[in-house]
């Protein structure tokens, strides 16, 4: 029989034991060894058959239980110290409040998704755990951050195969009163709700969920409320779920609606209001549209307050790709917004201007929200140093005259969590070497450029740790292979073989991740041969765990799925390479710890950063990795290898794709499993052990979230905030009226007449050159602008290659012509083919850059000729 009404029935804590229910809710525990072991103390197999989550636990753990743990001193004991560590963490001093002054009084983070752990299923893949690992990273670094995502009633789908190998999705209901969340509230105890007015006279409501997160507050809105009508309720009922509206809907809850809750949860908590806005990705770019019209109810104008918002706003693009991008049709953004919807107050043009393809290449009818980000973030980076310059190039159509490489957008290559990710007996290793506490602040703060204090542990630990993860790893998949062939109708009497699949012995592969296309989870497939004459080599066999899910609506997703499964399901090969359905964070932690190789071979560069490597790297696993994200940036041979790639644009993809196959199959019978597999003198593959070594000690401090977090605190928070402290209304009015009249008077900008010291074609290294620029500002003046030289290298077509830019001065007032002249030296300090050109910029102290305008002009082709531009 079903029920007809569902309740969550809560247990009444004995009172020496209420510290439980606090612990239980701050999602410290998710990353903190002690409050788990304390909380499986509480009943070990209801633990494991909670999957580690507090909450579930205590919902399960029957009165006598409880009772007799109140009586129980040595465990009250534990309960204390542990419940005062939690009270130390969340309120002592960290890092961030050893800085200097000038930081943000709070950063507001924006994210579609939220990876803290799977008993939060808040979560798709790299964005979400990215970004719970940076709530987390800020927590231990005492940074004082408000995270805003959604909550969705169905989470992310869950995955299961068919007997044939097909992808299956279910979408379990989440409840809200069953995961480690509470509502937020207003002072009379009812639940706090922000509401988005819908064309039609209609609204959409949503409450406000709290997940503690350490020291950080993460707010969840959710629109499953009664006040909606059931259209609106199912506004959150899945990611990434739904059609273009659905998602336009999602993301307008997420920015407008979410800023509205910040400020909600700021006036109830006392939380200081942030001072930098930090959008994960587009889907929370709405946020910056709020922000204006709070400006504008304050008596700014559109301009002043776009000015102002993007003075504390960081931008941070994840895609590589203009197709993973949200683009959404004009006319529906256009009926969303405006007088009969959201932000009435606001002109439509004004708000479809900031999203519009208004650029050479753009589809003007369209609606780019990565575009929107950019246009109101005065900050904006790509997540590794590779993808920052794939960004740069992929957006330059946004600032026209300028290289690629002056694109306003930096990098901070993405890291992990370390305390999520590492594995407990390499933390114990560790421990061991330098101490629990000096430990533990490697691994949560950083700061060191490397760890050299692995080069102390003997060969022999090292080994033996990597083979009892491997061991734990079988036991793992042998479980949820038993599983998962049980959910795809097996018998039990058929899964006999089950017992011998993997060997704690061989050399283990992981390749763990989302499966869209570019991602090439079956390219090892390529030559299936050669891939069995690997796995069943009689000396030097390997192994191969895969995992992934393919998005519901990706039919090329799941046919790679499929085709990977058959060939896992070959009896030949089964008991070597096996594909295990549902992959995410509990499989995860598991999986990477577990493995020697950790295999990723993506299209490069359509790998913004990928960071399941680096988890991988903190315990010991090394990469075989194509040269994109961020092994490009960090690859050295000490540590792992590069697969060759086939980028040039002549090779049609298939053939690329054998190319590079076979490169990875050469790559793994000539030296990674030898490597493996080889032994020195003392019995154990010394060789292989030192590339672990090297791993931990040279990629360990750098794959870090902590290292992450302090970069972007140091990098672009600070730095916002300090903008945003100089951007009062006055200054808003100011910078918004120069840059206006800038634009209007810019066709009137020109260069009239270059001249220099020397008229031949070659000079000595160390010349000093003396430049002579003449210029018309039109009705600019000298304070308008900046005359600058770049000089450097140039190339076969006399582009400028590594260029160097140095003011010009001007010499006094304009000539009779109204033409003002600027001066200054040219120093030629590199030997070769050696140009120079000038240019002149908009200038203003409040310009985070000087492309921020997209205005420049250099000398016509009448000027050049005659400028003697070029050295050789």
């Amino acid at each position: 029989m079903k029920a007809i009404r569902r309740f969550t029935v809560r247990p009444v804590l004995p009172e020496p034991l209420r510290p439980l229910s606090d612990l239980a809710r701050n999602l410290r525990w998710s990353w903190h060894a002690e409050t788990r072991d304390l909380f499986q103390s509480v009943d070990p197999e209801r633990w494991a058959a909670s999957d580690g989550d507090p909450v579930r636990l205590l919902g399960s753990v029957p009165p006598e239980r409880l009772a007799e743990l109140a009586e129980d001193r040595r465990f009250l004991r534990r309960l204390t110290a542990v419940a005062d560590d939690l009270s130390d963490y969340v309120s002592g001093d960290r890092w961030y409040q050893a800085q200097s002054a000038d930081l943000p009084a709070a950063v507001a983070y924006f994210s579609p998704e939220f990876g803290i752990t799977a008993a939060l299923p808040q979560y798709s893949g790299g964005l979400g755990i990215l970004a719970g690992d940076h709530l987390k990273s800020a927590s231990d670094l005492g940074v004082p951050l408000i995270g805003v995502g959604l909550l969705y009633r169905h989470g992310y789908f869950r995955q299961s195969l068919s007997r044939d190998g097909w992808q299956q999705e279910t979408y379990p209901v989440l409840d809200p009163n069953e995961l480690p969340v509470g509502l937020l509230r207003e002072v009379d105890g009812t639940p706090t709700q922000v509401s988005l007015a819908l064309p039609g006279g209609r609204s959409l409501h949503a409450r406000v969920w709290l997940a503690q997160v350490g020291r950080v507050p993460l707010l969840l809105l959710d629109s499953d409320v009664e006040e909606n009508d059931l259209g609106e309720r199912g506004v959150t009922d899945r990611l990434y779920g739904g059609g273009s509206e659905h998602r336009l809907l999602q993301e307008m809850l997420l920015g407008i609606g979410g800023v509205r809750a910040v400020r909600t949860y700021c006036r109830l908590t006392g939380h200081p209001d942030p001072e930098v806005f930090h959008t994960n990705e587009g889907h929370a770019g709405f946020l910056g549209l709020e922000r204006i019209a709070e400006l504008c109810d304050r008596g700014l104008d559109f301009d002043s307050g776009l000015e102002a918002v993007r003075a504390g706003t960081v931008f941070t693009t994840h895609t590589p790709v203009p197709a993973g991008i949200d683009r959404f049709d004009r006319e529906l953004v256009a009926r969303h917004f405006g007088p009969d919807a959201e932000l009435p107050r606001i002109d439509v043009e004004r708000i479809l201007r900031l999203g519009m393809e208004t650029y050479a290449g753009g589809e003007p009818n369209l609606f780019n929200m990565a575009v929107m980000g950019l246009r109101l973030g005065q900050r904006a980076n790509g997540v590794s140093l590779l993808h920052g310059n794939v960004s740069r190039e992929m957006f330059s159509g946004l600032w026209p005259g300028f290289d690629a490489d002056e694109v306003p957008i930096t990098s901070v290559t993405n890291g992990v969590h370390a305390p999520t990710w590492v594995a407990p007996e390499v933390f114990r290793l560790g421990a061991r070497q330098i101490g629990v506490q000096r430990t533990e602040d490697a691994f949560t703060v950083g700061g060191s450029e490397r760890w050299d204090a692995v080069a102390d542990i003997p060969d022999q630990d090292i080994w033996e740790l990597r083979r009892v993860l491997r061991e734990q790893l079988v036991t793992e998949v042998r479980e949820r292979l038993r599983a998962s062939w049980r959910q795809r109708g097996a018998g039990s009497a058929e899964l006999g073989w089950i017992d011998g699949v993997l060997d704690p012995d061989v050399l283990t592969i992981g390749f763990a991740r989302r499966v869209p296309s570019y991602k090439r989870l079956t390219l090892m497939l390529r030559d299936r041969d050669r891939l069995m004459d690997l796995l069943l080599h009689p000396e030097r066999p390997v192994q191969i765990v895969v995992a992934g899910k393919a998005h519901p609506a990706d039919d090329g997703g799941k046919r790679l799925i499929q085709d990977l499964v058959r060939f896992a399901d070959d009896p030949r090969v089964r008991h070597r390479i096996v594909f295990l359905p549902d992959y995410g964070m509990a499989m995860a932690q598991k999986l990477y710890p577990g493995c020697d190789i950790w295999l990723n071979n993506p299209l490069r560069p359509l790998e913004a950063c990928g960071t399941s490597g680096m988890k991988a790297a903190l315990n010991g696993c090394l990469n075989l990795s194509v040269l994109d994200g961020w092994w490009d940036e960090w690859f050295q041979p000490d540590f792992g290898w590069a697969i060759p790639t086939a980028d040039g644009s002549a090779t049609d993809a298939d053939r690329r794709d054998d190319i590079e196959a076979a490169a990875l199959y050469d790559l793994m019978e000539q030296r990674v499993t030898p490597r493996f597999y080889e032994r020195g003198q003392t019995g154990l593959p010394d060789r292989w052990i030192e590339m672990v070594r090297q791993t931990l000690t040279l990629l360990g401090p750098k794959v870090l979230a902590g290292r992450m977090v302090r970069e972007y605190v140091e990098r672009l928070y600070a730095p916002a905030a300090l903008a945003h402290r100089a951007m009062d209304a006055e200054a808003a009015r100011e910078l918004a009226a120069w840059k206006a009249r800038v634009r209007g008077a810019w066709h009137g900008v020109s260069v009239d007449h270059v001249e220099t010291s020397v008229a031949t074609t070659t000079a000595e290294l160390g010349t000093t050159l003396s430049l002579r620029v003449r210029v018309g500002l039109g009705d600019l003046g000298p304070d308008d602008v900046e005359v600058q030289v770049v000089s450097g290298r140039v190339d076969s077509e006399d582009r400028i290659t590594d260029g160097t830019t140095v003011p010009l001065k001007s010499t006094g007032g304009p000539d009779l012509d109204g033409r003002w002249v600027y001066e200054g030296p040219l120093s030629l300090d590199r030997t070769g083919p050696y140009g120079y050109t000038v240019r002149i910029l908009p200038a203003h102290r409040l310009l985070a850059s000087s492309a921020e305008l997209g205005l420049v002009t250099s000398p016509s082709q009448d000027v050049v000729e005659g400028a003697g531009l070029l050295m050789r």
